[in-house]
């Protein structure tokens, strides 16, 4: 007699139907966010079945899109017209918006090593000054020197 290997079901297999307490669920998000993501054109909001909302599992796959384009530091606009290139065929419009939001991390990471510098100074300033004279790091945020 052969043992039959029966597969354990999937994770989307056991939440079926995928309602939006199970969908958020699945995605690691919350229920008010799915909503958000729905009010913001990011999600479709599926015909009621029965009283409830029947989710496609393919929507735990596009929420997990959305999330790693945030961390990627895309805005919700931006993930919006990422997501309608989504089938890839347009690439010259998604490396339009990711050249963009490039540019603006660079932009940031310029103004950080601006910061940075101007800190590093104050505070190398301070050190070097004695406790009788104004701190440079006080007297800066006061407006009484300007910081470069």
């Amino acid at each position: 007699m052969t043992k039959q290997v029966v597969a354990a079901p999937s994770p989307l297999e056991t939440l079926s139907p995928l309602t939006i307490g199970r969908l958020a669920k699945a995605a690691g998000v919350g229920v008010e966010t799915v909503r958000y993501y729905q009010s913001r054109g990011l999600l479709r909001v599926p015909a009621a079945n029965g009283g409830f909302r029947v989710y496609p599992a393919a929507t735990i796959d596009r929420i997990a899109f959305i999330k790693r384009a945030q961390a990627l530091g895309f805005t919700l606009d931006e993930v919006r017209s990422l997501l309608d290139l989504e089938d890839g065929r347009n690439r010259r419009a998604i490396q339009l918006v990711t050249q963009t939001r490039l540019v603006q991390i660079e932009d940031k990471l310029a103004d950080l090593e601006r910061m940075r510098s101007v800190l590093s100074d104050l505070l190398h300033r301070c050190r070097q000054t004695g406790p009788t004279q104004a701190c440079p790091i006080i007297e800066t945020l006061a407006g009484a020197r300007s910081p470069t």
